[in-house]
């Protein structure tokens, strides 16, 4: 039984002492820690304080810093301020002397001006006694003899200068007229001249003349089509395998010749046609237009022209002056220019480029009642050209002074271009001047888009603006057309006048 119990009692008496020995190591466990715990919080509170001296610390350096930094500014300023006040201390007294100084100057020229008035007064006396004396024993005034002495003086001069001024004259104008026929005549041989011809009317062949009723088309509405929108003149009549163009204007026969002869290759002849062949050519006209500036200005040698130049004169190549194609009268006139201008020591370059300018305003289109000259002036300017160029331009019909030697030269080449034999011809220039003033003043009505001088100028073709003149507004505008025109025009015959007022509409189907 005791056995029984003791191996009972021996398994109780472990557990118990193993659970006491647990507790007493827990008990001591939870002991360290705390006491870690203290430690670590003890460690904490040192390391805050630490930090919180060295944080003051820094702080209190840096408001030293801070306070050191300021007063050292303090004391520059301060400086700074002194020596401002140095300088404004030594100004004032430089100020204070040189004040010292011009008083002083003024004393002494107050002083001299006293004596210099003392002085004048004492030669004042001596003159007026001197004068005196000289009246009593001449006998004359003394205006007497200022204006005696006076005339003697320029009689004698006038004399030696108008014997000096004969003599040189005489030696100038023989010298010169001598010089400038050599250089004359030297420059008109060097150019090659070419003559001029009518330019009013031009053939077209035709392939047969059957063509011709192709051309006049149903109700003639082919032929009427192609004179309005050219604004030429078609002559169809007995001349075999032939049609003529007549127009005063050299652009609209030469677009009216080239549309009729494309039409007469392409074979379709009808208004729409037409229409889209007129304006075709036109686009290659103006083309042609930039080329034959292009073109003038690489034959002469002439550069750093802006487009608007090389355009306004390549627009001369289809002009014409006293039946003088404009384009070679002004590259004449340029090659003229500076042979003239190497003779005499003058700038080539700009006297050729001012005489290809001079003419430029006849190719303008504008209703300006300036002449051309003013008008190629104008154009020049507005095309930054050198203010010599545009006085040449301005001044070589006399217009305004020229102020330059290359401007009279350019004056003088123009004369020899135009004197020369076969270059112009005065009644092909007239007839076109009276039709191109029988266009301008269909023009200054209201309402009118084009007019066309044909048939010689025997007829008037005016295109109106269908949206600013109805139907009923028509007859009244034709009417005050041929009324302004029996009052500002002078014309053999009579001029008929054809209104076309068109309404066009066009739409596209997509």
């Amino acid at each position: 039984m005791s056995r029984i119990m003791l191996n009972i009692l021996l398994p109780v008496a472990g557990i118990v002492l193993g659970w006491t020995i647990r507790w007493i190591y827990a008990r001591f466990q939870l002991s360290a820690s705390e006491q870690r715990a203290e430690r670590v919080k003890q460690d904490a509170i040192k390391e805050a304080e630490a930090q919180k001296k060295e944080i003051l610390l820094q702080a209190k350096e840096q408001l030293i810093q801070d306070r050191n930094q300021q007063e050292r500014e303090n004391r520059e300023r301060r400086t700074e301020l002194q020596r401002y006040e140095n300088r404004v201390s030594k100004k004032e007294e430089l100020v204070d002397q040189k004040n010292q100084e011009i008083e002083k100057k003024e004393k002494d020229l107050a002083n001299r001006s006293a004596a210099m008035a003392k002085h004048e007064e004492a030669l004042a006396e001596k003159e007026g006694t001197l004068l005196t004396e000289l009246e009593r024993i001449s006998g004359l005034t003394t205006a007497e003899a200022k204006t005696l002495i006076i005339q003697n003086l320029e009689n004698e001069a006038r004399h030696d200068a108008q014997a000096l001024l004969n003599k040189i004259d005489q030696e100038a104008q023989f010298v010169a007229e001598k010089k400038a026929q050599e250089i004359l005549v030297a420059t008109i041989q060097r150019l090659a001249t070419e003559t001029t011809s009518d330019i009013t009317v031009t053939t077209v062949s035709l392939p047969s003349d059957e063509m011709k009723g192709r051309i006049i088309g149903r109700e003639g509405r082919n032929i009427r089509t192609l004179e309005t929108l050219t604004g030429v003149d078609i002559i169809i009549d007995d001349t075999p395998e032939a049609v003529v163009i007549s127009c005063f204007d050299p652009v609209r026969k030469e677009i009216a010749k080239d549309s009729l002869e494309r039409l007469i290759t392409d074979g379709r002849i009808h208004p729409a046609r037409i229409e889209e062949i007129v304006q075709k050519v036109t686009r290659e006209v103006q083309q042609k237009i930039y080329e034959e500036g292009e073109k003038a200005l690489f034959d002469l040698g002439i550069h750093n022209m802006n487009q608007d130049g090389v355009r306004a004169i390549g627009r001369l190549y289809f002009r014409t002056s006293y039946g003088q194609s404009v384009l070679t009268h002004s590259k004449e006139v340029a090659e003229l220019a500076s042979m003239l201008a190497a003779e005499v020591g003058a700038n080539r370059e700009l006297a050729k480029r001012a005489a290809l300018l001079h003419d430029i305003g006849k190719g303008a289109e504008t209703d300006s009642d300036q002449n051309h000259a003013e008008v190629g002036a104008e154009m020049a300017r507005k095309m930054g050209e050198d203010p010599r160029v545009v006085n040449a331009i301005a001044a070589h019909h006399n217009d305004c002074e020229p102020n330059t030697i290359e401007a009279i030269i350019v004056q003088i080449a123009d004369a020899i271009s135009a004197a020369r034999p076969g270059a112009r011809r005065e009644t092909v220039d007239n007839y076109i001047k009276r039709l191109e003033n029988l266009e301008e003043t269909a023009k200054k009505f209201p309402g009118v888009e084009q007019a066309y001088a044909i048939q010689a100028g025997r007829e008037l073709r005016i295109l109106v603006n269908n949206e600013k003149i109805p139907d009923d507004q028509v007859k009244e505008l034709a009417h005050q057309i041929a009324k302004q025109i029996e009052s500002d025009l002078q014309y053999p015959g009579r001029i008929k006048i054809t209104m076309i007022r068109e309404t066009r509409i066009i739409e596209y189907a997509r």
